[in-house]
């Protein structure tokens, strides 16, 4: 069996359910760890919800405590403490120490602690990814408004993710990555390529976008918030083409985005610590266009 822990928000929770989905399309024993959501108290445990609940009829196996114990040989019983001092720690845990980890796959009873957020993992369950995730229906009527637009339209959705990236906690790692460049660029891009595009922008800072997305084929999507966030998502995958930000929601809403001929757009870089070089990155997101800090196509 191969336990995955779960932990992050909507898009990282998603690339873990996609790791489970790979496993079972594998023939592999495969559940998730619930346990930062349900169970963890203090730092262990996660500040959002877990939000794979919110979807609609995503079904998923969940080991037990039991299971988890087996696995990471944490228990404060007596006899379990005096063992591990004599014999050692018996932690299975196998942590994501790369891009890329193929390896992952020849391995069984093991605890996988990660994201697991590399393209090249789900090239051949995509279609299958599509069809298992879907969301409940909006009871607001201006998502059903924009889907209906989106479809007869050469829609293009704008990411651009900056409030929590501009905090000194996350800046460090995330921020001067989806530059004006990029953006510019990005467009530039979509434009030279698609008749009459129109782009939707969705942010978490909408004044933000307001201010620097203002051309008449521009929109700014800003009624969902709070939990009618995860439709933004759903609307993003409705559009033809799909410009990302560094952030697994906004891939995801490309990934689900079942257009054909659909036009792709990342930063070359996820955040500050990677190391790839524009290469490794193609290789491990094919399909997908890259584009740098400085708004060059790599």
């Amino acid at each position: 069996m191969v336990i995955i822990h779960v932990m992050g928000g909507l898009g990282n929770q998603l690339y873990q359910y996609a790791l489970y989905e790979k496993y079972k399309f594998l023939g592999k024993e495969a559940k998730l760890d619930l346990y930062a959501y349900k169970d963890a108290e203090g730092a262990d445990r996660e500040w959002r919800s877990l939000e794979l609940e919110w979807l609609d009829g995503l079904h998923y196996e969940v080991c037990t405590a039991q299971e988890r114990m087996l696995f990471l040989d944490n228990s404060m019983k007596l006899a379990d403490r005096v063992r591990r001092k004599l014999t050692g720690r018996r932690d299975r845990t196998v942590r994501e120490s790369a891009d890329y980890m193929p390896e992952i796959f020849s391995m069984d009873n093991v605890y996988l602690y990660g994201f697991w957020g590399c393209d090249r993992y789900y090239t051949d369950i995509t279609s299958l990814l599509q069809a298992k995730i879907c969301f409940p229906r909006s009871r607001n009527p201006r998502n059903h408004e924009m889907i209906e637009a989106a479809a007869t339209e050469n829609a293009v959705s704008v990411h651009v993710r900056r409030k929590d990236y501009l905090t000194v906690a996350d800046g460090k790692r995330y921020m001067g990555i989806c530059t004006d460049d990029y953006y510019a660029s990005a467009i530039r891009y979509v434009s030279e390529r698609v008749e009459k595009p129109v782009f939707y922008v969705f942010s978490d800072d909408t004044a933000y976008a307001r201010a620097h997305f203002v051309q008449e084929n521009m929109h700014i999507v800003d009624w969902n918030t709070g939990r009618e966030s995860l439709y933004d998502m759903e609307l993003m995958s409705h559009c033809r083409h799909n410009i990302c930000a560094n952030s697994t929601f906004s891939i995801w809403g490309a990934r689900l985005n079942i257009n054909q001929g659909k036009i792709m757009i990342r930063p070359l870089h996820h955040d500050n610590y990677e190391v790839l070089d524009a290469e490794a990155v193609r290789r491990n997101w094919p399909g997908w266009i890259l584009i740098d800090d400085a708004g060059r196509v790599c």
